[in-house]
């Protein structure tokens, strides 16, 4: 057994590695090409557009490492059933239970990789790459209103909200264009702080710079002026949001972990705000690394397929549009789960359970008839 294991796991890793090479080499040529756009604005060279593709290499080796495996392993198995060696196997003792769990392992091994790279790699890889293109680009804004973050405190006027706009982030890392508005617990206007630039230390104190602030005042004496402003060079804003809370609301989604996904939409929970996109994220991110296994399960039946001649291309090609596939149904649950409310985990795992019982039917039809 440990001569077929070895025999298996040696050619489908280097039929996976060759696949995930070749996509990451395409990939890069789109980002290059794309990047290529910027060169001559701002002093930026070819050597940036270099620079800025390998930045977002892993990214894309997260997200086609399910494809890389379901191709790979494909041509693997329909090479071995049409050489005949599988049907040797099969003749030698390795019947379906054995090779789904040999391949089971290998698929766990595939998600073990994906995950470290989708958790650990691809988030400082992100981030480099947006702290990249903002240094390059004199800062970078967010589009729309920008981001938003809400707060509730108690403070010695009593309890208050608090609702943070955020318009993008300086070159240097600076959040830019801040409006803080401070309501009390009748919900009434209480002021509005205005900031060109800001900071959020570790204890989560914002430091503010040209800081204007404007105050409503509930009752006041007469001749007293409508609105109170004041101006700061300086000014230190209390607050309960942490630096990794404030980062996840600028940052694009792709920068964040799981954990910090998690974190963020609980705080999105606390705070009253909608939470189910960054939910159905969460469950996404966790369960896709299970893909992997999902895919070498389905790529096992084309192995007891009864190929003699011409049949690897046409597996290979079925393969990938399995992938397609199963990638374009992957996203558009997402998207249908957030418009429609779904409940998040299903709507992140409906993608991968229906190939996954795609493949359990079809595995255990070939080896009952065929």
């Amino acid at each position: 057994m440990k001569t077929v294991r070895r025999l298996l796991y040696r050619d489908i890793l280097a039929s996976v590695g060759f696949v995930a090479l070749a996509f990451l080499a395409l990939f890069y040529f789109f980002d290059f090409v794309e990047h290529l756009d910027d060169v001559g604005r701002g002093g930026r060279t070819t050597l940036h557009a270099v620079i800025a593709a390998a930045w977002q290499a892993p990214g894309h080796l997260y997200e086609l490492m399910p494809i890389a495996v379901l191709i790979g392993t494909i041509y693997t198995l329909a090479r071995l059933a049409q050489t005949s060696e599988f049907t040797i196997l099969r003749t030698g003792g390795l019947g379906p239970g054995r090779a789904l769990s040999l391949l089971a392992l290998l698929g766990a091994g595939f998600s073990l990789f994906t995950f470290v790279v989708g958790d650990y790699v691809t988030p400082w890889a992100e981030t480099r790459s947006v702290l990249h293109q903002a240094s390059q680009r004199g800062g970078l804004k967010i589009d729309g209103a920008g981001a938003w973050l809400k707060e509730r405190r108690t403070t010695s006027e009593g309890e208050r909200s608090f609702s943070i706009n955020i318009a993008g982030t300086g070159s240097g890392g600076a959040l830019t264009g801040l409006r803080i508005f401070e309501f009390d617990d009748d919900g009434r206007l209480v002021s509005r702080t205005e900031a060109r630039e800001g900071r959020v230390a570790d204890d989560g104190t914002w430091q503010l710079v040209q800081a204007e602030v404007a105050r409503w005042p509930k009752a006041r004496a007469e001749g007293m002026p409508p609105v109170l402003v004041e101006r700061h060079e300086r000014l230190d804003w209390p607050s309960s949001l942490r630096p990794a809370v404030v980062a996840a609301a600028v940052l694009p989604l792709r920068t964040m972990s799981t954990l910090e996904l998690w974190r963020y939409s609980v705080h999105l929970s606390d705070q009253e705000q909608a939470s189910q996109r960054y939910e159905i994220q969460f469950w996404k991110k966790a369960l896709y690394p299970f893909a992997c296994l999902v895919m070498v399960a389905l790529a096992l039946p084309f192995a007891y397929l009864h190929a003699r001649a011409g049949g690897v291309s046409f597996k290979v090609f079925g393969g990938i549009m399995l992938g397609i596939g199963f990638v374009l149904l992957n996203n558009l649950a997402g998207h249908i789960g957030n418009l429609q409310g779904w409940v998040p985990w299903v709507a992140a795992s409906a993608p991968s359970l229906l190939f996954l019982l795609l493949s359990m039917s079809a595995f255990a039809w070939l080896v009952r008839y065929r």
